[in-house]
């Protein structure tokens, strides 16, 4: 039974990255929180989800199969690029120079 020990190791790495990837993704705003059902956007969360992500690839580097490396990085390059994105739109978006909404929303 050794045979199967490694693609399950590989398995439940690979399903750790992508669970971590989806909460990345909801933090960012971009799938809903199936417990709250609304779309929220919590950047430090997310920031927190890609460095624990980068943190993993800098601890394994070396010791992970090809596949597991290429989702690991696409990932984390998925992550990157809407976390830039949604800091952007934010910070278009954000009222200049101490103006507040009336309504508190954004």
């Amino acid at each position: 039974m050794t045979d199967t020990q490694p693609s399950r190791q590989a398995a439940l790495f690979l399903q750790l990255v992508l669970g971590l990837q989806q909460s990345g993704m909801m933090s960012l705003g971009k799938l809903m929180n199936p417990i709250s059902r609304k779309i929220e956007t919590h950047l430090d969360v997310a920031r927190d989800t890609i460095d624990t992500l980068a943190a993993l690839e800098e601890r394994t580097r070396g010791n992970l199969e090809p596949d597991e490396a290429r989702v690991l990085q696409q990932v984390l390059t998925e992550l990157r690029m809407n976390y830039l994105d949604v800091v952007k739109k934010s910070a278009s978006a954000a009222p200049s120079d101490g103006e507040k909404t009336a309504d508190g929303d954004s």
